[in-house]
């Protein structure tokens, strides 16, 4: 499919681009009309060189291109509301958008944990078709219909989830007995089917807890890994959602959006589209970019280690139906269906979209090294 096609607005921006640089009057004078808008956008996730920061930032510095006179007020990891705090926030029409973590916010709808755990969705074109799952559609139309909150799309932070410690983690028995830090609630059946000890803990505590001895790994992003590289010089990744799904979506508050006339909703549509394709290559290309300077195909020497496709079974294998058993018991049997559905299609997914395939993949990493910092 034709980029243009894949994604309409970004072909509309060129449009306007040719049209400006032959000197139409007409096409400033109709940007010109719409009126600019003052937002603010908040994520849980952190500010640059983090690459979602990178992705936020890239809106913020476009919005006054795309529509003049407008200012995004960016605000990351928490500094303004908690997840249950912005949607209710967006409700009443007090915050204008949030890119958050999907499973964070099941305080506002059980449901949303539908959509966590490993083993779903396994390939990076599988993750990039997650916003056609029937199951993310019907996410999307609850969260319309009962917190009046609309959603653009979504993200992944990273397509290299993994684990790192002082040791490799490279097989299921490297767990055995292992305090590893989780990331939340939903990956510690994760951990336990490997038989480790889940704590879960902020992000910010983990380089003292590794060195101390408090934790003896951690699961993160690569690029989460980089911060911890000298005290946790192994890490060992499956690929996406290997280790976990970790989904974020682009939201906003439908009081706010319905306010907006129908020239600023078409420009914000196209800007927010184009972020959340500009977020998976910058995911991608800090993913490539660690794996060339720090990878290794030799799982007992320090850096980025991926998985081959049989020890990767091994680790999906080995989970069993605990981490499905736990979050089918934070949520009521409807949820327990659409997290049933959501396994169903996510596999599928994954065997339609082997790696390699998606246009992500082939992104020239080149064009955003200026952005990327590699430690």
């Amino acid at each position: 499919m034709k980029l243009a096609n894949r994604f309409p607005m970004l072909a509309l921006a060129a449009a306007v681009a040719g049209l400006a640089a032959w000197g139409a009057p007409q096409s400033v004078h109709a940007q010109e009309k719409i009126k600019p808008v003052v937002m603010r956008f908040v994520a849980d996730f952190p500010p640059p060189p983090h690459p979602a920061g990178l992705a936020m930032k890239h809106f913020a510095d476009r919005l006054p291109q795309v529509i003049p006179g407008s200012e995004a007020r960016l605000y990351y990891a928490g500094a303004l509301y908690t997840i249950p705090e912005a949607f209710e926030a967006m409700r009443q029409g007090n915050l204008e958008m949030t890119w958050m973590q999907m499973g964070k916010a099941a305080p506002v709808d059980p449901l949303m944990m539908s959509v966590v755990g490993p083993g779903v969705l396994t390939t990076v074109g599988a993750v990039d078709q997650l916003e056609k799952t029937q199951t993310f559609q019907t996410l999307a139309q609850r969260l319309e219909k009962n917190q009046r909150i609309k959603v653009f799309g979504a993200g992944h932070m990273s397509f290299g989830m993994g684990v790192g410690g002082k040791q490799r983690y490279a097989k299921p028995a490297d767990f055995t007995g292992k305090k590893v830090r989780s990331m939340g609630p939903a990956e510690n059946p994760v951990l336990e089917s490997w038989r480790a000890n889940p704590v879960v803990m902020a992000f910010g505590e983990v380089p003292t807890a590794i060195e101390s001895g408090v934790i003896d790994g951690l699961m993160t992003s690569i690029g989460g890994w980089l911060g911890v590289r000298e005290q946790a010089p192994f890490y060992t990744t499956g690929g996406a959602g290997v280790f976990t799904g970790d989904y974020y979506m682009v939201s906003a508050s439908q009081r706010w959006w319905g306010r907006l006339n129908p020239a600023q909703q078409k420009a914000l549509q196209g800007l927010i589209q184009e972020t959340i394709q500009t977020q998976k290559e910058l995911n991608w290309c800090v993913d490539k970019m660690t794996y060339d300077k720090y990878g290794t195909k030799d799982p007992s020497k320090p850096g980025v280690y991926w998985l081959s496709a049989q020890e990767v079974a091994a680790f999906t294998d080995a989970l069993g139906d605990g981490p499905s058993r736990w979050i089918k018991s934070k949520m009521p049997p409807e949820g327990a269906k659409l997290a049933d559905s959501f396994k169903d299609e996510g596999r599928k997914l994954s065997a339609q979209n082997p790696p390699g395939s998606s246009w992500i993949e082939k992104v020239d990493c080149s064009k955003h090294a200026s952005k990327i910092v590699i430690k």
